[in-house]
């Protein structure tokens, strides 16, 4: 009588079924493998990769680019006469893409901390690739659109570099057991070397990265100046329509220090607010002058201008998505509100204390007020209750006839000069978009008493970094959502980097312990690799499993059958064989 030891022990693994299924459609035991990824697979998951990172810097640049929202959806407007929220579609896009590379990702990593071949299934591998050629050329057509928007990434930085430096430390770091499960499984081969140098290099620059992190909120917070006014960029556009006293005056409800405005001057020489060149996106212009729809606002009289609505459209479009949690009290008073004109925001302003700043477009050449559009502001002005000290002057056209008509306006400027330029012009205040705002150029005018206002500021961490960087005050669509308040970072950097080297050196001791201490081979993944095809590591896997067996006590009455490269070959069939006879024909 023989007695047969069973060599094949079948477990639920459902946990690995899974990974293997929804990774490459693999459900069956026997279509999985530990053999080595094909180059062609290794070719897809570097694909994967880069799909990955490309999604994960398109992400950031898009959350960091909130702060401009409203800017991209105004240039989209300009290109196109109509307005629509266009970041709803990207980043709903980005959004799903990015979900979907990522958890490919988490699947293709626990293959390789198991030691499964990669064999992405075909349809992951088309829509992969989609994907990657989308995000492709979604950059370059930001590149082409909104170039200058780029200059978000840089300045976010400065804010959010030390969170991400740990936060790349922790993911690295955990990306140690996979890398040290691949590196000391097996032999040493080429590309095991070539990962193991790749990822000590990545960790090498993330421990030395804050070496080179600038930020200007890495300060002592006892040096921190007082945080910058607040500026109701036309009015409180969030919370109201755009250029209209209904905003304004929300503005005035969050305690900004001063409004701002663009002003236009109409055919008849009133000047009025106004930011884009027609009428059509803020007013009902297309139904009482369809002809004249997309005519300058300009060419535009007063009486005609005033008999337009200036908050249906904030009813219709909802720019902010916000219309929709107004009272009906404020929607009933939105639907009334008209254009409004420059000498009724001096008037508000006035009353409540306030300043104002606003620029001055100049109508085009063949309007009869090109020659006379500052003597049209500065008659307002004058004869206004407001105090010229509290009207900030920024047009630079005439300025020195300006200020010898009216000596105590407030001069501002937009341009970035020397401080000796702006001194010998009379210039006591810049207002620079956020990505001039250098933080040694900031405290440079500060120290020659010239102050500096930054726009547009929507975002608590520009807010922040702002504050941080020294300015004076910021312009802002957004004045409910900014907080008084900064950052301060503690000096965590080295603990984080002490805390990952002991955590990656105890993952490769533990991972080599654990592999140089293993006696037992599993049967069914040896018979399964050597019907595939034959290796040297099958072939030692199945020595070890022979001896394995001989410590066990399988004695001489015992038959052992496996799995050659060519097929099943039977050790016992009338003749009992010893265990010294099976190891000499493997």
């Amino acid at each position: 009588m023989v007695k047969h030891q069973p060599l094949q022990v079948y477990e639920r693994q459902l946990c690995l079924s899974c990974l293997t299924g929804i990774y490459g459609c693999r459900w069956k035991r026997y279509q999985r493998s530990h053999d080595d990824s094909s180059k062609w697979e290794c070719s897809w998951f570097f694909l994967l990769c880069c799909s990955f990172l490309l999604l994960l810097i398109w992400s950031y640049f898009w959350l960091e680019a909130r702060n401009d929202y409203n800017e991209f959806n105004w240039l989209l407007y300009n290109r196109s006469a109509v307005w629509k929220d266009g970041t709803v579609p990207i980043l709903a896009t980005t959004l799903t893409g990015f979900t979907y590379t990522a958890f490919l990702m988490i699947l293709a990593l626990c293959h390789i901390a198991l030691g499964q071949q990669l064999n992405l299934y075909w349809i992951h591998k088309i829509v992969v690739l989609a994907i990657l050629l989308t995000t492709i050329t979604g950059v370059v057509s930001v590149d082409d659109f909104w170039q200058d928007e780029w200059d978000i990434v840089i300045i976010s930085l400065q804010f959010t570099g030390p969170f991400l430096h740990i936060g790349a430390l922790a993911v690295v770091t955990a990306l140690g057991w996979v890398i040290a499960g691949h590196v000391v499984r097996g032999e040493r081969s080429r590309l095991q070397v070539v990962t193991l140098v790749l990822y000590v290099s990545v960790l090498l620059v993330l421990y030395l990265v804050p070496l080179f992190i600038s930020s200007p909120c890495i300060m002592d917070r006892s040096k921190l100046g007082p945080h910058p006014a607040v500026i109701g960029r036309r009015g409180a556009p969030m919370l109201a329509p755009e250029h209209t006293i209904m905003s304004f005056s929300k503005a005035l409800q969050q305690k900004v220090a001063a409004l701002e405005a663009d002003v236009t001057i109409s055919l008849d020489g009133v000047p009025f607010l106004m930011r884009d060149r027609t009428l059509r996106r803020t007013t009902n212009v297309e139904k009482l002058f369809p002809a004249r729809q997309d005519n300058d606002a300009s060419f535009f009289n007063w009486t005609e201008i005033r008999s337009l609505n200036a908050g249906l459209w904030f009813l219709r479009d909802d720019p902010y998505w916000t219309a929709q949690y107004m009272s009906e009290k404020d929607r009933n008073r939105t639907a009334n509100q008209t254009v409004c004109s420059l000498a009724e925001l001096l008037r508000l302003a006035a009353r409540t204390n306030r300043s104002v700043i606003f620029s001055l477009r100049r109508p085009p050449p063949q309007h009869p007020r090109h020659q006379l559009w500052v003597s049209d502001a500065l008659k307002v002005i004058q004869r206004s209750s407001i105090q010229p000290e509290q009207v900030m002057w920024t047009p630079d056209w005439y300025r020195k006839k300006v200020r010898a008509a009216v000596p105590l306006l407030h001069q501002t400027s937009d341009e970035k000069l020397p401080v000796a330029e702006l001194k010998e012009r009379g210039i006591s205040t810049l207002t620079l978009h956020y990505s001039q705002a250098r933080a040694r150029d900031i405290r440079q005018f500060s120290g020659s008493n010239v102050s500096v206002n930054v726009y547009p500021v929507n975002e608590p961490w520009l807010y922040s970094l702002m504050w941080c960087s020294g300015v004076q005050s910021v312009s802002s669509d957004a004045p409910h959502i900014l907080k008084k308040s900064a950052d301060e970072y503690g000096l965590i950097w080295i603990t984080s980097d002490l805390i990952s080297v002991a955590i990656v050196i105890g993952i490769f001791i533990f991972q080599k312990w654990k592999m140089s201490g293993m006696r037992s081979y599993n049967p069914e993944q040896i018979m399964l690799s050597a019907v595939r095809r034959p290796s040297r590591d099958v072939n030692l896997m199945k020595e070890k499993l022979i001896f394995s067996e001989i410590n066990n006590g399988v004695g001489s009455t015992d038959e052992l059958s496996v799995y050659t490269g060519n097929g099943l070959d039977a050790y016992a069939h009338d003749d009992i064989m010893t265990p010294a006879c099976h190891a000499a024909k493997l």
